[in-house]
This record gives structure tokens, sequence and C-alpha cells, in this order.
């Protein structure tokens, strides 16, 4: 297991120093937050966050956010032009000594959330989500502003994009990812690169726009389109736990038998119901997912990818981005350290 930590560049309020400090952790999880979807990264850019990271003793070998461009996900005549731009990202990261590279494949929003500022009872504040909430807004409406929603398309084609994803369905954007893999895989293991899809998040059906990697059944089809250890997932146990039936135990054995995981977001989530849930502290006993559990089964199957405390809680009085400080994320950190290695004395003495 090689612990990790989210970096968002220079405007972070938690600094590379920092990160430095927390027991285990390596490496940084970063990217080129400034380029648009479908653009080609500058290798300096790429490059100055790794000499940053090595400065502060660390190394940058994940990128989360190599977004992938509606035109592909939409299957539109230019998704070719926009593959080969995401193919020489992939050339370009390979070179500078990346490993692995989550992606998501979700319409129109990479996440979304109803509350960012969620008070738990013991005063802390965390991300949640409730369906109810969403009911009777209309996400064509330009003033419509949503927690992860993306304005990377100007607001006035936000009504089209949306209609299109509804006319494309499931099978249409499944379709599209498969064309996608097809393309891009064969390239990413010739250059050393395991890319990761991100599970939708949240898993559930919203504004009726299609879902297609919120299940164990959606993970099979998505490995099985092309056979190839660079073809694999991101576990992120928040978004998969979400919903109960996802049993995310069996779900990190399964892929971690198949080598299919090179990277893990490890998070808690409490399930109030169905369509409402809440970010907790990362422990087992906070939230609805058996943390040691999955761990367990990751190491049991010889887990050797990445793994960083996801979204944490604001505690202790911090601000800054929702979910990114540095206290509770390092908190889950030493909690993730502590049961991998006590894990390692009980199976193998």
């Amino acid at each position: 297991m090689k612990l990790s930590f989210r970096w968002y560049g220079e405007d972070d309020l938690v600094s590379l120093s920092e990160i430095r400090q927390i027991p285990g952790v390596k490496t940084i999880v970063s990217a080129c937050y400034d380029v648009p979807p479908g653009q080609l990264w500058k290798r300096e850019s790429v490059a100055e966050i790794r000499r940053k990271a090595e400065k502060n003793g660390l190394s940058f070998e994940v990128v989360e956010g190599l977004p992938v461009h509606e035109a592909i996900k939409l299957g539109d005549r230019s998704r070719d032009t926009y593959i080969r731009y995401y193919i020489e990202n992939l050339r370009l990261l390979a070179g500078l000594g990346i490993k692995a590279v989550c992606y998501n494949f979700m319409p129109v929003f990479g996440w979304l959330r109803t509350d960012l500022n969620y008070q738990l009872p013991d005063g802390s504040h965390t991300l949640a989500f409730e369906l109810e909430r969403l009911h009777g807004l209309n996400p064509e409406k330009e003033e419509l502003r949503l927690p992860g929603w993306s304005h990377s398309s100007r607001q006035d084609e936000r009504k089209e994009l949306i209609l299109r994803y509804q006319e494309l369905g499931e099978q249409g954007l499944r379709e599209n990812l498969k064309y996608f893999l097809k393309a891009v895989v064969p390239k990413a293991e010739e250059f050393g690169i395991k890319m990761a899809i991100h599970p939708d998040d949240p898993p559930i059906p919203v504004f009726g726009l299609p879902r297609v990697v919120s299940t164990e059944e959606d993970l099979d089809r998505i490995t099985a389109m092309a056979e190839s250890p660079a073809n694999g997932i991101t576990l992120c146990t928040g978004s998969l736990g979400s919903i109960a039936s996802n049993d995310v135990v069996r779900i990190a054995g399964k892929f971690g038998a198949k080598g299919r995981i090179p990277f893990v977001h490890a998070r808690n989530v409490f399930r109030v119901n169905e369509g409402k849930f809440l970010e907790t502290g990362h422990q087992t006993q906070e939230g609805s997912l058996n943390m040691a559990d999955i761990l367990y089964v990751l190491k049991k199957e010889g887990f050797n990818g990445y793994i960083r405390p996801d979204h944490g809680r604001m505690i202790w009085g911090e601000s800054g981005r929702p979910g990114y400080g540095l206290f509770d994320r390092a908190l889950g950190a030493a909690y993730l350290n502590g049961l991998w290695e006590a894990l390692g004395k009980e199976m193998y003495g």
C-alpha cells in the first residue's frame, strides 16, 4: 500500500510541507487543474508539480483529474480528436513518472452534494447528500447551483447537454465508454500507466442522467471492455458505499484479486436511508462501512497500489475547501496506516 494525499496546488490551503509531516504519506495526488477538459497539458506544468513535491520529500505518481471531454462521452464526431489529445497527455504523464490516472465518466457533473456544511452531532461539519432536496428543481435553469455541478460548459449549453444525455441513455453512454477504453487502454498499458475509473458520485440516477459506473455489475462490464491490467477502477468506498446494495468488501476482494484496483479512495459514510447519506470520520464505528474488512480483503489479495484518505470532516475550527481540510484527513491517514500494519501482523505474524 502506498499512502498518498491529494494536493490542489498553490491555491490549496494545505501545504506540501504539512503533508510531508503526516506519517506514512510518501506521494501526492494532483493535476493541472487550470487546464480545460480536452486540452493538452504542458510538460513544464506537470514537471513543476513534481519538482515541488520532491522538494518536500514527496513523489508525484498519481493524477486525479485528467477530464474526459463531453464529446467523448456523447460520442460526437470530434471524439477521436479529443481521444488523441487524451493519449498524448498520458504519454506526457508517463514520461514524468505518473503511474496511475483517476478519471470519471459522469455526465455534466463530476460529483454532487446537497450540503457542504452539514453539522454532525459532534459539532464537526461534513458533506451530505439528500435526494429529496432535488425534487422539484430544474437543472436546466441558469440560476441553479449545486455543490459539485460542473460549470466547464457555458450556462446556455446546459439544457442541450442534459437533453442529449437523457436521449443517449445508459446503453449509449456505456458504448461510448467502451469506445474510449478500446482506444486508450492499449496506449496506457504501453506507457506503463494504470487507468482507474471513479464510480458515479452519488451512484443513483439524478435529473434523468444516465449512470454506468454505479454497481458491481457496472464494474464487471467496464473491466471486461478492455482486458488489460491498465483498465482498472478507483475503489471509492464512500461513493460505492452510499447505497446499501453495493457490498464494498466483496467488490474490494473481487477486483483486488483480479489486480484491477490501482487506486483507493478510503472514506466512510453513514447511510440515513437509500436517498440520504452523510460523510463521516474514517473509522468503522463512525459510519455504515467496515473499513477494517475492506482493508483486510485488499491486503489479502496483495494490494500494492495507491490509497488516499478521501474527504474528511472539517474539525477543530478548520475552514477551507469542503472535505479537503488537513486535520481530519491526516487522522484518516494515520488510521489507515494503523489498520494496514495491524492486519499485516495478524495475517503474517
